[in-house]
């Protein structure tokens, strides 16, 4: 029985991942830094580890490894991408894209400038520091040139909006980008690839309601958002899962991404209920060989309602559900 790592196991989709795997014979361990993350109760084993960030983090990741004999690790929050990588060189089967794609895709600014190198329209993005500059205009997005889940992400309409979010924000103006707002639809796109480079399916999912995360989204086919995926992947090799965040230009029609996330999405779950296993799909490659899956069509007008499940069981149930729960020290 192959046994899979999932961290950041309090996410939206973490539920979903967990019973979806189990069923189909995978043994699920679950790590959060949070004692009460959900997907500590859900998994074969829930385990607490340090902070992505925290020196103890790759350390403690790595003697679970050793211990439970994980064949699979899916890093799940941005802060563990580029430090579970780490664990390669001991074997474990990274379920991400390449490190040099992790990191161009977690720093904004970056990312937008590589975009516009690769003739791929991205919004025009400047430093705050720099100011807005005589080629933007109101409204423009104001967010930190690293974060998640549109924390410190605003919409502004005017210089006297700016200048109030940058007095209250915590972060300083070096560490935060303004971006030219495009108006028209939001999508979220899986884009299935793996070591070989290969794009095995592209899936836009329309945003119907965000916040934070997507609430409500459907899938829908666009051969215009289809190509840009395929040439984000030809021009800067992400070989393995990616996501997508875009908006359709009302006026031109094109397809704008202004972020890429270089892990597998919260709206992963509805991939897999178009008919896109991406995750154990991926899994199955990654361990057995490019052969050992192919991935069909894709249904369109399938609706993600994300929704909070009550469960009710008895406390003798749940204490025992807890005595799966350890926490991992530094070895």
């Amino acid at each position: 029985m192959t046994t899979v790592l999932i961290t950041g196991a309090g996410g939206a989709a973490i539920p979903g991942l967990i019973n979806r795997l189990r069923s189909d014979g995978y043994r699920v361990l679950a790590a959060d830094m949070d004692r009460h993350a959900v997907g500590l109760f859900l998994a074969d084993a829930g385990l607490i580890i340090p902070p992505g960030g925290a020196p103890g983090f790759v350390p403690a990741l790595r003697r679970i490894c050793h211990e439970e004999n994980v064949e699979v690790v899916v890093p799940l929050v941005d802060e563990e991408l580029a430090p579970v990588w780490e664990l390669a060189g001991d074997g474990v089967h990274i379920m991400l894209p390449r490190r040099e794609f992790i990191s161009l895709c977690l720093d904004k600014y970056a990312l937008a400038k590589r975009l516009a190198v690769c003739d791929i329209r991205a919004p025009h993005t400047r430093l705050a520091s720099e100011g807005v500059g005589a080629a933007m205009r109101f409204p423009l997005v104001v967010k930190p040139r690293t974060g998640r889940g549109s924390r410190g992400v605003e919409l502004l309409d005017s210089n006297e909006a700016l200048r109030s979010y940058l007095g209250g924000s915590p972060y300083g103006e070096d560490k935060l980008i303004l971006q030219e707002y495009i108006s028209g639809p939001e999508f979220t796109v899986s884009v299935v690839a793996w070591r070989d480079g290969e794009v095995q399916a592209v899936v836009p999912k329309e945003v119907i309601s965000k916040r934070g995360i997507t609430r409500l989204a459907v899938t829908r086919r666009n051969d215009r958002i289809d190509r840009l995926c395929r040439d984000i992947q030809s021009r800067l090799r992400a070989d393995g899962p990616f996501n997508v965040q875009l908006r359709i230009d009302e006026k031109s029609g094109e397809p704008v991404p202004f972020e890429i996330n270089p892990r597998f999405s919260t709206t992963v779950s509805l991939t897999i209920a178009a008919g896109i296993d991406e995750l154990g799909g991926l899994i199955r490659q990654a361990v057995s060989g490019s052969n050992s899956c192919r991935f069909d069509q894709w249904r369109e007008g399938v609706v993600l309602i994300r929704q909070t499940l009550d469960e009710f069981v008895a406390e003798s149930d749940f204490n025992a559900r807890n005595d799966h729960i350890r926490g991992v020290q530094r070895q």
